[in-house]
């Protein structure tokens, strides 16, 4: 019937054209053309009803060459229509002839895949097998485009490729091509249909949607169901409701479980232990209230009365005055200039919050514009009212202040500068002064070491090292006198000139005895130089490579052992020297971050370690640490320890001056910020009340520190002087600051190439 009702559908037109584009020897033999399976249904229906046939309308066609002639075109047409007519009744006689001829062609075609027939191994029956079909062009699915088979991953890692994926052959699958938002927006203004579309993800494209995605989409913004079929307001079908529809057989045919009319033995023992808690009294029941107690009834609005005075009232606003009235007098308005001077003065500046206006009637008044600001003002003023009066102390700020001496009574104090030693090469380093406060030694990063006389500022020797001079220490033996300097990867000790005999022999027999003693294997050696000692050193001690320059030495106080910290920030950068056994050693194997400086305690076996951030305290007879101080600074550059050795001060490149108590916490004691710029040197006096402090800023400031014997007692720390007097060069002020032992003067070493005494 398919094939049958082929012919009553088309038209005499399109069958003509179809004929002669694809007409061939092929459509000669076979007549044949595939149709859908509900066009072969129709077909059949119109097939049955001969009278349908004519019911068909076919849209006229329309000759753009001629417009005019209306008449010959509808003659055409229904000629067109009566060959039409005569060709079905035609093909339908002669279809059924041709039907058998047709069948054994279709066989030849071959339109769908060949079958083959075989032997189950199963049944042993024979069944039909089809080969399967291939995704090629001859399937099904050839006319559609190939899918991007990616799955169900984030697309923005395609992002920066050029493709978005993968077909199902395996190949790349390109990124459209865009164009930019202008291009967007013409292609939504020539396309009506552009807002019916969705960008897919997946393809990167905007794909059609159907009339049914549109419905949903249109329900879902409606707040609606989105299945157009669902009746929210159908009626309940009463399933179990009514005569003949009662549920009589169980929902499940499972037997019934023995637990279910067997007692439970667990529940059974909850109970009989409820039952003996309450035989035993340690569970008791609730008693039952007397059926004669009345309720009670409170005044909630009755507060009790409170000792406390009652709370302020809320400010009141103030009232207008004659210049707020709608026509005030002339003497309330303002001029042109004060208006102008008002308009350009800052709101939190004007000496009124209006301007006074006059207006003849009062019905001429417009509303006020500062109404709103006005109430939000007032609400400020009510919520920020005081709610409770207190009373004012009158206390004088100077009270409160702590009661310091006068300076005048804490004398003495150096307070001027006396005299002044210049280096003209280079900015001086370091400085070191006897032991008896009557030489000062100096060295600049030139190499030159000039030793001058305290009183009279005069230069009495000069030694040049060639090499820059980190650090100068004399030794504090008094028998006697010889200094040490460090420069890069050695240690040079010097015998001043105009010294007793008695302790020029006393100091060669210490630093080159005649029988030397036995070497110890170390990488530290020991050179004695040949020669007249006041021409250069007299022992020299070379430290190991990568040592660096050294910046910092001290002793002892029997003056046998000294301390060597180098520039390097390996474990090799603190070296413990014994002057009597010509030995040296590392006494630390591994060092907790950069060392900054060292010290020994002046009466214990102590030994202070100062790192970037902390000060560690170790014990040298028993080898251990002691306690770790905590000042608070980021990086630390100098320190010292009070002559009682209770106390210890440490600055930082942080401008913080701290003083610590050892025996009150790990925490400083009290924090000092006097300095404006980084600090440089600290220095306690040995024998007065005093200690100072130099900075980057070219100041140097004087303090007066007392420490009582009793233990209950704070130390008293007095701010004294300020002295200026260094040049502040290349951002560097006073390096090294230094006191006279026996005599209340300073001496300061400065990067502008000069060393200056201060005295009382």
């Amino acid at each position: 019937m398919a094939v049958t009702g082929l012919g009553k559908v088309r038209n005499k037109r399109k069958q003509e054209e179809v004929e002669e584009v694809e007409k061939g020897p092929f459509a000669g033999v076979v007549d044949l053309e595939m149709h859908s399976e509900d066009e072969a249904e129709d077909e059949d229906r119109e097939g049955d009803d001969a009278s349908d046939d004519g019911d068909v309308d076919e849209f006229p066609e329309i000759d753009a060459a001629s417009d005019s002639d209306e008449e010959s075109d509808e003659e055409e047409e229904e000629e067109e229509e009566e060959e039409e007519e005569e060709e079905d009744d035609a093909d339908d006689l002669d279809e059924e002839d041709t039907l058998d001829e047709n069948s054994d062609a279709d066989s030849d075609l071959h339109i769908f895949p060949k079958s083959k027939k075989v032997v189950s191994n199963i049944t042993g029956q024979t069944k039909v097998v089809y080969p399967e079909i291939e995704p090629d062009y001859d399937s099904d699915s050839s006319t559609e485009d190939d899918p991007n088979r990616v799955g169900n991953i984030p697309m923005h890692w395609y992002d920066d490729l050029p493709h978005l994926g993968y077909n199902i052959n395996g190949k790349r699958v390109l990124r459209p091509a865009k164009g930019d938002e202008l291009d967007r927006f013409l292609q939504t203004v020539e396309d009506p249909n552009s807002w019916t579309t969705a960008f897919d993800k997946n393809t990167q494209m905007d794909k059609p949607l159907s009339a049914e995605e549109l419905d949903i989409i249109r329900r879902l913004q409606a707040g609606e169901n989105p299945d157009a079929e669902y009746d929210p307001y159908e009626p309940t079908i009463e399933w179990f409701t009514g005569k003949g529809k009662e549920e009589v057989m169980p929902l499940s045919s499972a037997p019934e479980p023995k637990r279910r009319w067997l007692p439970s033995k667990w529940e059974k023992q909850k109970i009989m232990k409820i039952v003996r808690a309450i035989r035993q009294g340690r569970i008791v029941g609730s008693k039952p209230s007397a059926a004669d107690k009345k309720q009670q009834f409170y005044a909630i609005w009755n507060e009790p009365p409170s000792n406390q005075p009652p709370p302020l009232p809320a400010p009141k606003p103030k009232l207008p005055t004659n210049s707020e009235s709608y026509n005030p007098p002339e003497e309330y308005l303002p001029t042109e200039e004060e208006r102008k001077q008002w308009e350009n003065t800052d709101p939190e500046d004007r000496e009124r919050d209006y301007l006074p206006h006059n207006y003849s009637a009062l019905r001429l008044v417009p509303a006020y514009d500062q109404f709103i600001k006005q109430r939000f003002n007032r609400q400020l003023d009510l919520y920020l009212a005081p709610r409770i009066q207190r009373v004012k102390l009158n206390v004088d700020p100077n009270s409160l202040l702590p009661k310091l001496p006068s300076p005048n009574s804490l004398r003495p104090f150096p307070n001027y500068k006396s005299l002044q030693f210049m280096h003209t090469k280079a900015r001086v380093r370091c400085l070191s002064i006897s032991p008896d406060g009557a030489w000062v030694a100096s060295g600049d990063e030139s190499g030159v070491i000039s030793l001058w006389e305290v009183n009279v500022g005069r230069e009495v020797k000069r030694w040049n090292l060639g090499s820059k001079v980190g650090a100068i220490e004399w030794c504090p033996r008094l028998d006697a006198c010889f200094l040490v300097a460090g420069t890069e990867e050695r240690l040079h000790f010097f015998i001043p000139p105009n010294i007793s005999p008695a302790m020029l022999t006393t100091t060669q027999s210490i630093l080159a005895p005649a029988t030397l003693p036995p070497t110890t294997q170390s990488s530290i050696k020991w050179i004695s130089t040949s020669g007249a000692a006041e021409d250069g050193p007299i022992l020299t001690i070379e430290l190991p490579s990568a040592s660096g320059l050294s910046r910092q030495l001290t002793w002892h106080r029997k003056g046998d052992y000294l301390a060597s910290v180098s520039s390097s920030e390996t474990q090799g950068s603190v070296w413990m020297h014994q002057i009597s056994r010509r030995h040296s050693q590392a006494p630390f194997k591994k060092i907790k971050g950069a060392v900054q400086m060292v010290l020994f305690h002046p009466t214990k076996p102590h030994f202070f370690v100062a790192t970037q951030r902390y000060v560690r305290l170790y014990n040298l007879a028993e080898q251990k640490l002691l306690k770790t101080l905590m000042p608070g600074i980021k990086w630390i550059s100098s320190m010292d320890v009070h002559p009682s050795g209770d106390h210890i001060i440490v600055g930082g490149y942080d401008r913080k001056l701290c003083w610590f108590d050892l025996e009150l916490s790990e925490k400083p004691y009290k924090v000092l910020r006097y300095h404006s710029r980084a600090i440089r040197s600290l220095h306690f006096h040995p024998t007065y009340p005093l200690f100072a402090s130099s900075s980057d800023d070219g100041s140097i400031q004087i303090f007066h520190a007392r420490v009582y014997s009793d233990l209950m007692t704070d130390p008293l720390i007095v701010p004294l002087k300020i002295l200026r007097g260094h040049d502040v060069q290349e951002g560097l002020g006073v390096l090294q600051i230094k006191w006279v032992n026996k005599q209340p003067w300073l001496v300061s070493a400065g990067a502008d190439g000069s060393v200056s005494m201060w005295c009382s």
